[in-house]
C-alpha cells in the first residue's frame, strides 16, 4: 500500500522548473501581474504554427530586463494598464525555423495577413526577419499594452477568416489589448512606430509605451512598434527551448 501510494504521489506531483543558464529568469518570477500571450508557443502567429524551441508559453528574459519590465509595470498599473508580453527570450533553432519558412515559397491567406504587400520571401530583404535574433540574447522583447478597465475581447479563432493586420481593429484577428494601428508582427510602413497612417488615439497609445519603456532603458526598434531591447546586456545568443 505505501509502495502504491508512493506511485501516485510521484506522478501527480508537478514536474521542477527548468534551470534557466546564465542569469536567464522567468518573468513570472519576478512579476506575475504581467500578462503574457506568448504567439510562438501557438499558431496565433505569422507563421500559423508553433515555432521550434517554444515548448512552453513562458517569457523568459535576463534578470535586468526583468527587473526593468516590473519597474514598468508599476507605473502602468497606477494608470489602470498593463504589459503584455508576446515574446522574450527566442532560442536560435526558432529562428532558424523562421528562415526555413520564409523560403518555402508557400504562403496561405491567414499568413498574408501579416505582410499583405508584399510576400514573405521578401521578409529579409526589408529586415523584418533575421536569421540572427536579438530576442535570442535575452534582452529583447515584443509586447504591447492592455487596458485593465476595458471590456474581455473574443478570444482568437483559427478556423476564423480575419482581416489584415493593417485593417481597422474590428476587422484584425482580436489582440486583447489597446489598438496600436496594426496588429502585431504586422509586416508593414504602418507598423513603423512613427507612422503617421495611424489615429491620434493609437498615436498616444504609442507613444505612452515608448516613454514608459525608455524611462527604464529600453531601445525601440523603429520598423515595429512592439519590439524593445535593452542595450548592453548581453551579446551572445541562445538555444536553450522554453519549458516551464
Amino acid at each position: 500500500m505505501a509502495h502504491a501510494l508512493a506511485v501516485v504521489i510521484t506522478i501527480c506531483a508537478p514536474a521542477p522548473a527548468q534551470a534557466l543558464p546564465d542569469d536567464f529568469v522567468f518573468l513570472r518570477d519576478l512579476d506575475p501581474s504581467i500578462q503574457q500571450d506568448i504567439r510562438y508557443a501557438g499558431v496565433n502567429n505569422f507563421v500559423g504554427r508553433k515555432l521550434t524551441g517554444y515548448d512552453s508559453a513562458e517569457c523568459v528574459v535576463k534578470r535586468s530586463v526583468g527587473q526593468a519590465l516590473a519597474k514598468v509595470q508599476q507605473e502602468l498599473r497606477a494608470q489602470n494598464l498593463s504589459l503584455k508580453m508576446l515574446d522574450c527570450y527566442r532560442p536560435a533553432r526558432a529562428s532558424r525555423d523562421m528562415v526555413a519558412w520564409a523560403q518555402d515559397g508557400f504562403e496561405t491567406p491567414a499568413q498574408k495577413r501579416y505582410n499583405p504587400s508584399f510576400n514573405k520571401a521578401d521578409l529579409f530583404r526589408l529586415g523584418y526577419i533575421a536569421e540572427r535574433s536579438g530576442h535570442s540574447t535575452g534582452a529583447a522583447v515584443d509586447l504591447t499594452l492592455v487596458d485593465l478597465r476595458a471590456p474581455a475581447s473574443a478570444p482568437f479563432d483559427p478556423a476564423k477568416t480575419y482581416g489584415s493586420c493593417i485593417a481597422p481593429e474590428a476587422q484584425r484577428a482580436p489582440e486583447a489589448s489597446v489598438d496600436m494601428g496594426t496588429g502585431y508582427d504586422c509586416s508593414d510602413a504602418k507598423a513603423w512606430t512613427a507612422s503617421r497612417a495611424i489615429s491620434a488615439a493609437q498615436r498616444r497609445w504609442r507613444d505612452l509605451l515608448v516613454t514608459a519603456m525608455r524611462k527604464q532603458g529600453f531601445a525601440n526598434y523603429s520598423k515595429e512598434w512592439w519590439h524593445f531591447s535593452m542595450p548592453g546586456v548581453g551579446s551572445k545568443a541562445y538555444d536553450f527551448p522554453i519549458r516551464r
